[in-house]
C-alpha cells in the first residue's frame, strides 16, 4: 500500500480520528456548568481556524459569547423560530417534534457564532470565480473541524440552527458583508449520548452507506466500491 510512516497515522492516531467522527454529537440536554479553560478553547478555535478554505480566503470569524443578557436574546429568537417551524409538521409529528430539546443556549457556559465574511481578500478569490457560494462552505468546514476538535477534548458541542439570521446579525452586531454560518453551544457533558438523539427517537433512519454511493454517474451502483457494499 503506498505511503511511508511519515505519511500515515499509527494505528492509535487513526483510532483517535475516527473515534472522535463516529462519536461526536449534536448536543442539548448534557450540558454541565462547569466552564470550559481558556487554552482548551482557544485549542479548539485554533483547530477550527485550521479548517480548509477556496482560495486560501479563510472567511470565518469566531464570536465567543459568555454575556447572559445576548444568549437570552438569542434565545427568544430560538422560541420565536421554534414555534414558527412546530407549525410546519403534520400531526403527529408536530406533537413529537414539540417534545424535543433542540438547544442548549442558556445552559452551556458558552457560545460560538461562526460567521462567514464574504468580502474577505476583494471580489475575486481563487476557486470562488465559477461557484460564489464556496466561501460559505469554507465557514461550514471550519465548524465541522471544531466539532471534531471539541469531541476530542470532552466537550459537547450543539448547533442551534433554529434561529432568524436577521436576529443574530443585530443581536451580534454583524457587518452587512458579515453572515452568520453556525450558533454553537459548547460545555463539558454529563455524558455523550450513544446514538444521535433523533435517530433514536425514530424520528428518522440512518442511511446505509450503500443508499448513497453511487459509481461514475447518478444512480449506478454497478461499479466494483458499490458491489463491495452489497
Amino acid at each position: 500500500m503506498p505511503g511511508t510512516d511519515e505519511l500515515v497515522f499509527s494505528g492509535e492516531m487513526k483510532e483517535g480520528v475516527y473515534r472522535a467522527i463516529y462519536g461526536r454529537r449534536d448536543i442539548r440536554s448534557q450540558f454541565m456548568p462547569e466552564p470550559i479553560p481558556d487554552e482548551v478553547l482557544l485549542r479548539i478555535l485554533r483547530a477550527a481556524h485550521h479548517a480548509p478554505s477556496v482560495g486560501f480566503m479563510q472567511p470565518w470569524n469566531f464570536i465567543v459569547i459568555e454575556d447572559a443578557a445576548a444568549r437570552r436574546e438569542v434565545k427568544e429568537s430560538f422560541e420565536k423560530a421554534h414555534a414558527a417551524a412546530k407549525q410546519l409538521f403534520p400531526e403527529p409529528k408536530r406533537a413529537v417534534y414539540g417534545s424535543f430539546k433542540l438547544e442548549g443556549i442558556l445552559e452551556s457556559p458558552v457560545n460560538v457564532c461562526v460567521t462567514c465574511d464574504r468580502s474577505r481578500f476583494g471580489p475575486v478569490v481563487i476557486g470562488r470565480t465559477c461557484q460564489r457560494e464556496m466561501d460559505l462552505y469554507s465557514a461550514v468546514c471550519a465548524v465541522q473541524n471544531l466539532w471534531l476538535a471539541a469531541r476530542a477534548e470532552g466537550v459537547g458541542v450543539g448547533w442551534v440552527s433554529i434561529v432568524y439570521p436577521k436576529d443574530l446579525k443585530r443581536i451580534l452586531r454583524l457587518p452587512s458583508q458579515v453572515v452568520p454560518i453556525a450558533y454553537l453551544c459548547l460545555g463539558y457533558v454529563t455524558h455523550f449520548p450513544e446514538e444521535p438523539e433523533l435517530q433514536k427517537a425514530g424520528w428518522l433512519p440512518r442511511l446505509a452507506l450503500k443508499e448513497v454511493v453511487f459509481t461514475e454517474r447518478w444512480g449506478d451502483r454497478t461499479g466494483r466500491i458499490c458491489q463491495a457494499l452489497e
